[in-house]
């Protein structure tokens, strides 16, 4: 059982011992310590916050937990429920308020729930506003309301639909043309939100929808984090269909990944690169990734005359640098899509309706457009941390025995080889390392991943 407190939030295991899962009484302390940063920083009257979960079990339990502590802070909060990320991302600036708080556990299993803060622009904090909040945590620096300035609560349960009149009000979103192509799609909603949202989402846009998995009641039918391994009932459910393609989300809406019409992965690193391309076809500009990302948005990037440019891993680290770069698009390899356009989020809502008006506009089944797309295979693979093992010393041999290569230290260590690279970083979010390799084939990928994994282990010892 873990807890992992980091500078994007605070992240558990429910149940067990204080301190060492997200119990109550965590939960309670964080919520504390962010209502206290929001009053100590902002210093003002009339605070606000928005909060949403998503369906995994323990959200109705952590929800109350974190409302109630929000109010007896005296900060109102605006109680979106049943909710996604990227809704939460787009209902704070629209309410006004000073924050908001999303309890999921992103692609972590049901065991798994978390507090994900908000700024009043309803992006992730930056790392110095989340240390200062770790610091309030760690000392219970608080100071509570008394009776007659206790928060109230206000409920709104329409913001997904506000969230899909957002997206279909796009520009680059065209409704109409998606209309006339009479897409059949199939939809994994792991169980949880994405269940209710994308369908949604889809109907309105004219698309014949089969669901799987789309009953939000947090008991996750297969592993939450939408690789290909996890996926095989779309895979099989796309080609009984007959579909056009199939769509999966992770439970809080955020990722997002597609199963092409022969029902073989699209890829969730070509999420980015195909949606980009639509974009950049539209409206040409720079681009942002992480640097556990494909080379093939780099590649799509300077086909239409843009700058690429790669961030450390962590959206609030390519939200920065999108911003510096003015990119028009940017996100993550992991099928997260960040549209500046509607918000600085990772948003699967975005990617759906961009990505099916790509598709309408081109003559092409959704197997054939993966097809024009530059041909990268990744590996990625981690390595479950114990206290013996000592991250820095690892990374920093591995760099040594690789000290005439390109080499990258802003996360972790990243090599870029010359038709291949590999990337090695603790996770933020789990008790991990992370070994990412890419290369010209999977074959090649494979076995760049297992030479350095055979490196770690000599390391080891």
């Amino acid at each position: 059982m873990t807890l992992i407190k980091s500078i994007s939030g605070i992240r558990g295991t429910i149940g067990g011992t204080v301190g060492e899962n997200l119990t109550p009484v965590d939960a309670v302390k964080f919520a504390s310590a962010y209502g206290t940063f929001l009053k100590n920083s902002l210093q003002k009257t009339n605070l606000k916050v928005v909060i949403g979960r998503d369906a995994r079990i323990s959200g109705p339990m952590i929800h109350q937990l974190v409302m109630q502590t929000l109010i007896g802070l005296g900060i109102d909060v605006i109680d979106l429920g049943l909710s996604t990320t990227p809704t939460v991302e787009v209902a704070v600036p629209l309410e006004n308020a000073d924050g908001g708080i999303i309890l999921t556990a992103s692609h972590n299993p049901k065991q798994w729930n978390a507090l994900k803060l908000l700024n009043s622009k309803g992006e992730f904090l930056s790392g110095a506003n989340g240390a200062e909040i770790l610091e309030i945590a760690e000392k219970e620096a608080f100071v509570f309301a008394d009776v007659d300035t206790l928060g109230t609560i206000t409920e709104i349960n329409d913001y997904m639909d506000k969230h899909i009149d957002q997206v279909l009000n796009l520009k680059l979103v065209d409704a109409e043309a998606v209309k006339a192509k009479k897409f059949k799609v199939v939809v994994d909603g792991v169980n949880s939100s994405g269940g209710i949202v994308i369908p949604a989402l889809l109907k309105k846009m004219g698309v014949e929808v089969v669901e799987l998995y789309c009953e939000p009641n947090g008991h996750f039918p297969h592993n939450p984090e939408p690789l290909k391994e996890h996926l095989m009932d779309i895979c099989a459910l796309v080609v009984k269909e007959n579909a056009d393609f199939g769509i999966v989300v992770d439970p809080d809406v955020d990722r997002l990944a597609f199963i092409s019409n022969n029902g073989e992965m699209f890829g969730e690193e070509y999420t980015l690169v195909a949606v980009a391309d639509y974009v950049l076809s539209k409206t040409p500009g720079n681009t942002v990734s992480n640097m556990s990302s494909s080379r093939a948005l780099k590649d799509i990037t300077e086909k239409h005359a843009g700058m690429y440019e790669a961030s450390a891993v962590g959206e609030v680290n390519v939200v920065e640098l999108m911003k510096k770069n003015n990119a028009i698009i940017g996100g993550e390899g992991n099928g997260g899509i960040i549209y500046p356009e509607i918000h600085y989020g990772r948003d699967a809502l975005v990617g759906v309706a961009l990505f099916l008006t790509h598709l309408a506009q081109q003559n092409l089944d959704v197997a054939a457009l993966r097809a024009t797309y530059p041909a990268y295979f990744m590996s990625k693979n981690k390595i479950e941390l114990t206290p013996e093992i000592n991250v820095d010393a690892i990374l920093e041999e591995i760099q040594k025995r690789y000290a005439n290569e390109k080499i990258s230290t802003i996360d972790g260590v990243k090599i870029d080889l010359a038709n291949s690279w590999v990337h090695l970083r603790k996770s933020n979010t789990e008790p991990i390392i992370r070994i990412y390799t890419e290369a010209p084939t999977q074959k090649a990928a494979d076995e760049l991943a297992e030479k350095i994994l055979n490196e770690i282990q000599e390391v080891v010892g």
